[in-house]
């Protein structure tokens, strides 16, 4: 669908010569002569890249339409990551290359947001913080300040963190999805 350059805002996904670009910031200018311009600064979905363009307010853009919509993860294996719709139970499979990083948090059963475009899925977005044990972490050392002081961890997932030191090995704790940071130790 076109839609003029100037009603574009961050998250809308364009379509220029078949490729998807997401929009970062969309800026209007308006000069004290000459035409007023729209600056969108955008990343292509397929391999990353960050591109700006320029337009003119009134010139038409085509718009990509996104559906975001909550799925489960099922399993993963040799085609992809598999995905299913709570509501149609359709599954879907997601390449490797979309995931990324994120594949050492995702589990079984966990509700993630999937953006699809044309029954393509273009992105996925895990929730912020989940719970995982720490499978092997480093002895306390005596003498060692409790305030500033962190000690690296392996977790059940795979995934190396720092952790504070009163934290032993088989303890539960909340880890953020996005760096792999500790949070705090479980409530459960």
């Amino acid at each position: 669908m076109k839609v003029i350059a100037s009603s574009l805002r961050k998250g809308n996904v364009v379509d220029m010569d078949g490729r998807l670009y997401v929009v970062l910031t969309a800026q209007n200018i308006h000069p004290g002569k000459g035409t007023p311009v729209t600056q969108l600064d955008m990343r292509r979905i397929s391999d990353g890249v960050k591109v700006s363009e320029r337009y003119r307010t009134t010139e038409q853009v085509e718009r990509a339409f996104v559906e975001d919509r909550e799925h489960t993860f099922l399993y993963s294996d040799g085609e992809g990551y598999h995905f299913m719709n709570p509501e149609t139970y359709e599954q879907l499979a997601v390449q490797d290359d979309i995931i990324g990083d994120q594949a050492a948090y995702l589990q079984e059963g966990m509700a993630v947001m999937l953006s699809v475009h044309n029954g393509v899925p273009i992105a996925i977005e895990l929730p912020a913080r989940i719970t995982l044990e720490i499978t092997e972490t480093e002895p306390v050392v005596k003498g060692q300040t409790a305030s500033s002081s962190y000690k690296p961890a392996m977790l059940s997932n795979g995934v190396r963190t720092l952790v504070p030191p009163h934290i032993q090995a088989g303890t539960r704790v909340v880890i953020m999805t996005e760096d792999g940071s500790y949070v705090e130790r479980a409530k459960d």
